[in-house]
């Protein structure tokens, strides 16, 4: 197997691997794998967390990892980056809907500030009306949080814009 149609292999298998604390995104999707590449017959992996201190970051190493080992390529190894920093712009379209028909808000794109991004209106996942209210800064896990819809009186989660 050629160089090139090992990558593409890597790819697919990285993205099988769900995020663990939103199941409905890969790691792909969220753009937290920066990068996949072969050094010699090993995949190397570059990841960037969601945040600094994200608790889930170990668990989705080992799952990189298990994938990878399933699907033919048991020399691979996951290394950490932090800068750039990762940022809700890099979930791509796609995935902000699979985010919506899972019932979480997706993030909207990052405007001049964050004051000026967290003061757009946000759209109920369920019924799209903007008639919404923070609840909790705080959900499930510390990359969401709580709204409450007037118009379908539906609670739900935001996926905070960083």
């Amino acid at each position: 197997m050629n160089l090139e149609n090992k990558s593409g292999d890597v790819w697919k298998a990285l993205a099988e691997v769900k995020d663990p604390e939103i199941p409905v995104l890969s790691l792909v999707d969220l753009g937290v794998i920066r990068e996949a590449k072969m050094d010699g017959e090993c995949v190397v992996v570059t990841m960037t967390p969601t945040f600094a201190g994200c608790p889930a970051m170990e668990q989705m190493k080992r799952d990189v990892l298990d994938v990878l080992r399933s699907k033919g390529f048991p020399n691979a190894r996951v290394e950490t980056i932090l800068s750039s920093s990762w940022s809700t712009d890099s979930i791509g379209v796609a995935a902000k809907e699979k985010l919506r028909a899972f019932g979480i808000a997706p993030p909207p794109k990052k405007l001049e500030s964050l004051e000026a991004t967290l003061t757009q209106p946000v759209a109920c996942p369920f019924c799209h009306s903007t008639e919404t209210k923070l609840e909790s800064s705080f959900g499930a896990t510390l990359c969401k949080q709580i709204y409450y819809c007037s118009h379908c009186s539906q609670s739900f989660e935001r996926f905070k814009p960083l």
